[in-house]
């Protein structure tokens, strides 16, 4: 009984601290990011809190903002939020938007003119999953209409209808490329796990206000892809390059990518309702979070990546790493009952407190270095610096902390 109360304390704890750190993020975006001259939102603002003038605009950050403003207001019905979702919708479809060809650019320059015409497909999921929770918070038919036009346009485009899974890229008017790459650092291989993660991410939050068959049956196929080919049963680590026959390119293991899906597969076959697939997929994410294990610190944080090929761990700890982190374990502990990952989670946050919390300037480091000290060089806000991770974190947490409130309040949290 006394064990029930203190775990009842420590995640009341816990959520109070996540809430509250929501709405730190929140202000710091809506304070810091409003391109006043040039409409939307500032391309880009450096970790001393600059704004850079002429930064062009991505398109992954601006479906990042719109998913967080919307997830913010369903969340917590504030009319503020609404209205910076409101503003990223107009830039979206204004800007972003491809009017010729379909999909959306993969940026804008700082006045909104198109920049970068390439289709990523990474891109359009995003913008999918920002539709569809913009749709939700603002019961708009328009977000809805325009969410399933990019859905079917992914399937008529990209899908590989041979041998399953979605091509990563393709020209402005959707014809083959030869750079396929989401970022520089990335493997030039026709199909990506990093890709189909975000494809079935922004499926299934359509699916959530749009329980279409067919895109029901784009969600199965897209979780057999990741249980054949993505997730390596033995190990527990996700495989992340492939060419467009299945043929595995790559050992590199991205310990955050490994512990993001561990949660959000099992999520999509729950929102499916698919028995099978959420038995298989409760079983990954187990198996995932231990194999996550391998890339923890004694400080609580979870390094970046580790290529076992050449036997090198980068020692690196990104703020997204971190967030997902925190998720995945906190998943872990809800479907097996086993407190050690809910102390995983709470030292991720222990961690993220005392190394990534900028208490100076507001929202969340780029990350530190092996040797503790910051990423300066890196983004506060930037193409891939987004209020995303960070607050689908504390809202994830906060919503299944709140969840457990009648197991809490009677002691029969165990």
């Amino acid at each position: 009984m006394n064990g029930d109360k203190n775990l009842g304390s420590m995640l009341l704890a816990y959520r109070d601290e996540l809430d509250a750190e929501l709405t730190n993020i929140l202000d710091y975006w809506i304070n810091n990011t409003q391109d006043k001259k040039e409409g939307g939102f500032l391309g880009r603002i450096d970790n001393g809190n600059r704004s850079i003038p002429g930064s062009p605009k991505g398109s992954v950050l601006n479906a990042r903002i719109l998913w967080t403003f919307s997830a913010a207001y369903n969340f917590n019905v504030k009319p503020g939020y609404l209205d910076i979702a409101d503003r990223a919708y107009r830039y979206i479809v204004d800007h972003i938007i491809d009017k010729t060809y379909g999909g959306v650019y993969w940026s804008v320059d700082h006045a909104g003119n198109e920049l970068d015409g390439k289709k990523q497909v990474y891109a359009s999921a995003f913008t999918i999953y920002a539709l569809s929770e913009y749709y939700k918070a603002s019961k708009k038919q328009d977000a809805l209409g325009k969410a399933i036009e990019l859905f079917r346009l992914l399937v008529d485009k990209s899908f590989d209808w041979a041998k399953t899974g979605y091509f990563e890229a393709f020209a402005e008017d959707w014809q083959p490329i030869a750079d396929l790459r989401l970022s520089a650092k990335d493997a030039n291989e026709k199909k990506t796990m990093n890709t189909h993660l975000h494809v079935i991410e922004g499926y299934t939050n359509l699916y959530r206000v749009w329980p279409d068959k067919t895109l029901r049956s784009h969600i199965i196929l897209l979780l057999n892809n990741f249980t054949d080919h993505f997730i390596d049963e033995k190990k527990g680590h996700l495989n992340l390059f492939f060419d467009e026959n299945w043929s595995l390119r790559s050992t590199l293991i991205s310990y955050g990518h490994d512990i993001e899906a561990a949660w959000l597969l099992l999520d999509s076959a729950e929102i499916i309702n698919d028995a099978a697939l959420i038995e298989k997929l409760r079983a990954c994410a187990i198996k995932i979070s231990e194999a996550v294990m391998e890339g923890l610190d004694n400080d609580g944080g979870l390094w970046y990546e580790y290529e076992p090929a050449a036997d090198y761990l980068v020692k690196e700890k990104h703020w997204w790493v971190q967030a997902e982190a925190m998720v995945g374990f906190f998943h872990t502990w809800q479907i097996t009952g086993n407190s050690k990952y809910l102390q995983l989670s709470t030292g991720v946050w222990e961690f993220v407190k005392n190394k990534i919390l900028d208490k100076a300037n507001g929202e969340w480091l780029w990350g530190i270095y092996e040797d503790g000290s910051p990423m300066a060089a890196e983004d506060k806000v930037g193409i891939w610096k987004c209020p995303y991770h960070n607050s689908r974190a504390c809202i994830t947490i906060v919503n299944r902390i709140n969840s457990q409130m009648p197991l809490i309040a009677s002691e029969n949290i165990l």
